[in-house]
C-alpha cells in the first residue's frame, strides 16, 4: 500500500511539473513572433511565464504544507474573497475589458482574472459543505446557493467557459456525495434548455456556433480562429515541423501562445508530440484520483476529486476546442498556456492534491 501511495504521488508531481516544463518552452515558440510585433517593449513571453510558474510552485508548496488547507475556515474566507472581487471586476475603473469580456483587475503590468481563482475556492467550500450534510438528504440549497452565486456573476462578464467548468467540477462533487442520477438527468435537460437561452440571447454566442458547425461560412472572420487552428494541426503529420518551425504562428493564429497552443505544438511535434501530452494529462487524472481514494477523508476525497476534474475537463474542453470539436469557448490549456491566472489557478489545485496526499489525517 505504501509503495502505491509513493508511486501515486510521484507519478502526480511528475506529470504536473513536466507539463508546465512543456507550456514554458512551447510559449516560447508559440508567441515569439506574436511578442515581437505586440510586445515589444515587453519582457519575452517566457521570462513573464518562468515568473508566473515560480511563483505558482511557490503557492503550490504553501498550499501542500499549510495545516489550514484542511480547515472549512480557509475555504470559507477564500470563497468569499473570490467573490469579492468577482463583483469588484463588473465596477467601471477596476474592471479591465478584454476580448469583449470584463473579467480582470489590473495590477500594474499584471494583471488578476478572478473567475480562475473561483473555481479553486468553490470546490474547498463546496466540498465542506456536503461533508456537513452528510448523512442527511443531500439535497441542500445551500450547495446550489453557493454554485449559483458566482455563476451568475461570471456569467456578467461575460464567461461561459469559465462557468461551465466551475458547474462541472462542483457537479462532481454532488455526485459522489451521493446526488441521484434521475437529479443530475433533470438538471442536464435544464441546463440544455438554459444553455440554449443563453445563445440565444448573445448574437456573438450564436456566430459561435454557426462558426462552429461551417467555419468556412466565415472564414476571415468568426471562423477564422478555428480554421488556422486546423491548419496548424494537420500540417503537423506524425513528427511535426520541428521545434519553433511552426507557420501559423507568424501572426495567422491569434495569439498563438494563449489558448490555441495546443495547435502550434501538434504542429511542431506532430502526432507524436501531442498524444504525449495527452498521455502526461491521463497519468495526472490517474494518479489523481488514486490519491483521492487513498485519503481515508470524505472531506480530503471530494476536495481531490473535485482539483482533478476541474483539470481535466478544463483540458478537454480546451483541446476540444482547437481540435474543431466544440465551439469556441475561450478556454485555456492547463499548465501549458501563456497566463498568470490559469498557471497559478491551476497550482493552487496541484498543492492541494498533494497536501491531502501527503497529509492523510485531517
Amino acid at each position: 500500500m505504501r509503495s502505491l501511495d509513493q508511486k501515486l504521488k510521484a507519478a502526480f508531481i511528475i506529470s504536473a511539473v513536466s507539463l508546465s516544463l512543456i507550456g514554458l518552452v512551447f510559449v516560447h515558440s508559440a508567441g515569439s513572433y506574436w511578442g515581437q510585433i505586440h510586445y515589444a517593449d515587453s519582457p519575452p513571453f517566457i521570462v513573464k511565464q518562468g515568473i508566473y510558474m515560480g511563483i505558482s510552485i511557490f503557492v503550490a508548496l504553501m498550499l501542500m504544507k499549510g495545516k489550514w488547507v484542511s480547515h472549512e475556515s480557509f475555504w470559507t474566507a477564500f470563497y468569499y474573497i473570490t467573490i469579492i472581487l468577482l463583483v469588484a471586476v463588473m465596477i467601471p475603473g477596476i474592471g479591465a475589458v478584454r476580448n469583449g469580456s470584463q473579467s480582470w483587475i489590473a495590477l500594474g503590468p499584471f494583471s488578476i482574472q478572478p473567475a480562475e481563482f473561483v473555481k479553486v475556492a468553490l470546490i474547498g467550500k463546496l466540498a465542506c459543505s456536503v461533508k456537513n450534510s452528510a448523512g442527511r438528504s443531500p439535497f441542500r440549497l445551500n450547495h446550489f446557493v453557493l454554485i449559483l452565486l458566482p455563476a451568475g456573476l461570471i456569467m456578467l462578464q461575460p464567461d461561459l467557459g469559465s462557468t461551465v467548468i466551475m458547474i462541472v467540477s462542483a457537479f462532481v462533487i454532488l455526485f459522489l456525495a451521493g446526488y441521484p442520477l434521475s437529479f443530475f438527468a433533470v438538471l442536464g435537460m435544464t441546463g440544455v434548455g438554459a444553455f440554449v437561452a443563453l445563445i440565444i440571447s448573445a448574437p456573438y454566442r450564436i456566430d459561435r456556433i454557426k462558426s462552429y458547425i461551417d467555419p468556412w461560412n466565415d472564414p476571415l472572420g468568426k471562423g477564422f480562429q478555428g480554421i488556422q487552428s486546423l491548419f496548424a494541426i494537420a500540417p503537423g503529420g506524425l513528427f511535426g515541423h520541428g521545434y519553433g518551425n511552426s507557420r501559423q504562428k507568424y501572426l495567422y493564429l491569434p495569439e498563438p501562445q494563449n489558448d490555441f497552443i495546443f495547435s502550434i505544438i501538434a504542429e511542431e511535434t506532430g502526432f507524436i508530440g501531442a498524444t504525449s501530452i495527452l498521455l502526461l494529462f491521463l497519468v495526472l487524472l490517474f494518479s489523481a484520483f488514486g490519491i483521492a481514494i487513498r485519503t481515508y477523508d470524505y472531506k480530503a476525497f471530494l476536495i481531490t476529486a473535485g482539483m482533478a476534474s476541474m483539470i481535466i475537463f478544463q483540458t478537454f474542453l480546451n483541446v476540444g476546442v482547437v481540435s474543431g470539436l466544440l465551439p469556441v469557448t475561450g478556454v485555456t490549456l492547463p499548465f501549458i498556456s501563456y497566463g498568470g491566472s490559469s498557471l497559478l489557478t491551476t497550482w493552487m489545485a496541484v498543492g492541494t492534491i498533494l497536501h491531502f496526499a501527503f497529509y492523510r489525517k485531517t
